[in-house]
């Protein structure tokens, strides 16, 4: 395996060499780069013409300067990275660490939401296949995947960024309209997911319309959009309800030896939410921190999978870290809603539509959580246009991957073996069903990348689709190399990744 590694790693930097090579002689001679001084009538244009050459290296050729900026790239393995400088003779380094930290945020967070809501989904269908679920899901998923992205992110910025500011600026109330007809839309919905006859179908409606009558009353009336929080109440029922909730799902609740370590990991993070509050109100070290207790928290749940799971240990594990993770998450965002009426009264329309972040939120006397709040706001319309058709690919490949594995020999051996339908499902088919998705999460990260160039032109981010562009307009190789490096080399990793992830998921691949 080992030899392997290092071998695919050889391979992944000839790629990158190459796509550079390709990519700057392209850039080069795409245009003129003193096109604009030329046409100039500034007295001053010639000598602004010199200095460009000066800068850009025009009197070299293009080879010349290649070799002048692969140099500088190969800084890095010795920790002196140099990406050269743009044609205004601003280093490249610290617009493309701004940039790159801006995309990147975006596409991990797209990335990730969009492999879980999209596995989810893929496997119900898949398990329901033919339903009304199924249709209704393989119907919706396909609008989804055949909607252009700048069109997308027009109706987002119209809708749910700017259509969200005014209804905020009105104090986030639902009207009683508004409260029947997102009632009926769930009594709708939840039915067809939940499946069963008719009459269930009508009760479990009937049920969903009520409840959700009562819970956007009461959100309305304690102006939860202005002023939401989960509280101490909520997370001990969440906790609870989460460690009862994933044993059942994923070993059933007779397995009382992984109920009784989820409910152990849901009393230690129920412990967890008030031991750390004071420390959580000005975290110090911010993110470092919060990763930091987020390993310990991995870390406790592993040891008590250990020492209490028994003969379950396996699933055991599985259910305490996603138990964990969850109330861990729970945690984080009840303190960002603690923290969101600082935010409202500091911006009274709270997603902006232009730019990742406001600036004046970077100011030392603006704290953690409100910095971080804009910062998340700043994604929430980008995130979801990127889903949209994201989350379409992991549904359609999940489905197909499953129903192909549910054909298959050893899934009838294990019915007949008398495995239940849960561990038939998550134990048997799902884990070989993951083999194609590690394939299909490399280029989907890669194509979500190429997707910001469109978005950060729309929403007006300063990211790494700008700096493309920006870079292409102007025929200036750093700004483009900036973006092909990085992109490429998060892309051949992912790959990368993908290619080790098959013998971690299947024994039998070794190479």
């Amino acid at each position: 395996m080992l030899k392997y590694i290092l071998k695919r790693f050889g391979s992944t930097i000839l790629v990158l060499f190459g796509a550079s090579v390709l990519v700057f002689f392209m850039t080069v001679h795409s245009g003129d780069p003193l096109a604009d001084l030329r046409e100039s009538n500034d007295p001053d244009a010639p000598y602004q013409m010199e200095q460009r050459i000066r800068v850009m290296d025009l009197d070299q050729p293009w080879y010349v300067r290649y070799w002048g900026w692969l140099r500088g790239v190969l800084g890095c393995f010795y920790g002196q990275c140099d990406f050269g400088v743009n044609r205004e003779g601003q280093q490249m380094n610290s617009i493309l660490a701004g940039a790159a930290q801006d995309s990147l945020r975006l596409v991990f967070i797209a990335t990730i939401a969009s492999i879980v809501i999209g596995i989810l989904i893929g496997i119900m269908s898949a398990i329901r296949q033919y339903s009304l679920f199924d249709y209704s899901v393989s119907f919706i998923i396909f609008l989804f995947w055949s909607m252009p992205v700048f069109w997308v992110a027009v109706l987002a910025k119209d809708y749910l960024a700017i259509g969200f500011n005014d209804w905020m600026q009105d104090g986030g109330h639902f009207s009683w309209p508004q409260i029947f007809i997102i009632s009926a839309i769930l009594a709708v919905a939840i039915p067809l997911v939940a499946g069963g006859d008719p009459m269930r179908r009508v009760i479990t409606g009937a049920m969903t319309f009520a409840v959700s009558v009562g819970a956007l009353w009461f959100f309305d009336s304690s102006s939860f959009a202005t002023t939401p929080r989960i509280g101490g109440i909520g997370i001990i029922i969440l906790s609870l309800a989460l460690a009862v909730g994933l044993t059942a799902l994923i070993s059933g609740l007779n397995n009382r030896k992984v109920l009784y370590t989820s409910l152990m990991v849901a009393g230690i993070g129920i412990v967890a939410y008030y031991a750390t509050w004071g420390l959580l109100e000005n975290p110090p070290g911010g993110w470092f921190l919060m990763l930091g207790l987020f390993a310990l928290t991995i870390v406790v749940c592993v040891v008590l999978a250990r020492v209490f799971g028994g003969y379950a240990k396996g699933q055991a594990t599985a259910v305490s870290v996603i138990t964990g993770t969850l109330i861990s998450g729970l945690i984080l965002l009840d303190h960002f809603m603690y923290h969101w009426p600082e935010l409202i009264s500091l911006k009274a329309r709270p997603i902006s539509t232009i730019g990742s972040h406001t600036r004046r939120f970077t100011e030392d006397d603006v704290t953690w959580w409100q910095v971080n709040l804009d910062l998340l706001t700043q994604l929430w319309v980008p995130t979801m246009v990127l889903m949209i058709t994201s989350v379409a690919t992991y549904t359609r490949y999940t489905r197909s991957s499953m129903l192909e594995v549910a054909r298959q020999d050893y899934i009838r051996t294990a019915r007949a073996k008398g495995a239940n339908e849960r561990s038939v499902t998550f134990k048997h088919a799902f884990r070989n069903a993951m083999i194609p998705l590690a394939t299909i999460v490399a280029f989907d990260f890669a194509g979500l990348i190429g997707g910001t160039v469109i978005l950060e032109q729309v929403f007006n981010w300063n990211g790494m689709g700008g700096l493309f562009v920006t870079g292409l307009q102007q025929v200036d190789p750093a700004p483009v190399m900036g973006f092909v490096i990085v992109t490429g080399f998060v892309a051949v990793m992912f790959n990368f990744l993908a290619d080790i992830a098959y013998a971690l998921l299947d024994p039998r691949i070794r190479v």
